[in-house]
C-alpha cells in the first residue's frame, strides 16, 4: 500500500495485531508471576528466572514504544507486516519459555530455565538480528539516531547469547541477566523524556 493516507490508515491496524501478540506475552509473564505469589511452594523460585521475567517485561514495553517509529513508513507490504509479527512472536516465545505450563519434571524454575536455555537464548540471539532488520525498515534517519552503540550491541549480544547457550554456569547467567537489566535501564533513562 502506498501513499501517506493509506499508510496512516494501515499503521493502526498493524499496531493492533502487534499489540495483541505483545499483550499475550505480557499476560503470560504477569500470570506466571501471579502464580508464583499464589502458590509459592508449587515450584522453587529463582533469582535468574525472575530477573529474566522482569527483563522480558521491559523488552516488550520497549518494543512497543520503539515500534511507534513505524508511523513514518509510507510504503507498506505484507512482507514488512509479516516480519513485524514474527518479531513480536519471538518476544512471546521467550515469555512462554520463562513460564511453561508446568515444571513438574524439573527442580523448579531455575532448573527448567537452565535445561531449556538453548531455546531461550537462540530466540534471544535472533531478536538482535530481527532488531537490525526492524531498524533498517524504519529508515536511515532512524538508524542514525541510535548511534555507534547500537552497532556494537548486536555482535556483543550475539556472542553473549551464544555463550549462554553453551554454558549452564549459574554465575554467568546471573551476571548476564543483571547486565541485560542495566542495559535496559540505560535505554529507559534515555527514553524517559523522549517525546514522539
Amino acid at each position: 500500500m502506498s501513499g501517506a493516507a493509506g499508510a496512516a490508515e494501515l499503521f493502526p491496524h498493524i499496531r493492533i495485531v502487534m499489540g495483541m501478540v505483545v499483550g499475550l506475552g505480557i499476560t503470560r509473564l504477569l500470570t506466571g508471576v501471579a502464580g508464583l505469589i499464589q502458590h509459592p511452594k508449587r515450584a522453587r523460585v529463582s533469582a535468574i528466572h525472575l530477573l529474566w521475567a522482569l527483563s522480558m517485561l521491559v523488552a516488550m514495553v520497549l518494543f512497543w514504544w520503539w515500534e511507534f517509529a513505524l508511523y513514518e513508513i509510507s510504503d507498506w507490504s505484507f512482507g514488512i507486516f509479516a516480519f513485524l509479527i514474527v518479531y513480536a512472536i519471538s518476544l512471546y516465545v521467550m515469555a512462554a519459555l520463562l513460564f511453561p505450563d508446568d515444571v513438574d519434571d524439573y527442580d523448579g524454575y531455575e532448573d527448567f530455565f537452565l535445561k531449556r536455555r538453548h531455546w531461550f537464548f537462540a530466540v534471544f540471539g535472533a531478536t538482535f538480528l530481527l532488531d537490525v532488520v526492524d531498524t533498517l525498515i524504519k529508515g536511515e534517519p532512524y538508524f542514525d539516531t541510535l548511534g555507534v552503540g547500537y552497532l556494537i550491541q548486536v555482535p556483543i549480544g550475539l556472542i553473549l547469547a551464544g555463550i549462554a547457550i553453551w554454558t549452564a554456569d549459574r554465575r554467568y547467567h546471573l551476571a548476564l541477566v543483571i547486565g541485560q537489566l542495566l542495559y535496559q535501564a540505560w535505554w529507559v533513562s534515555i527514553l524517559f523524556y523522549t517525546h514522539t
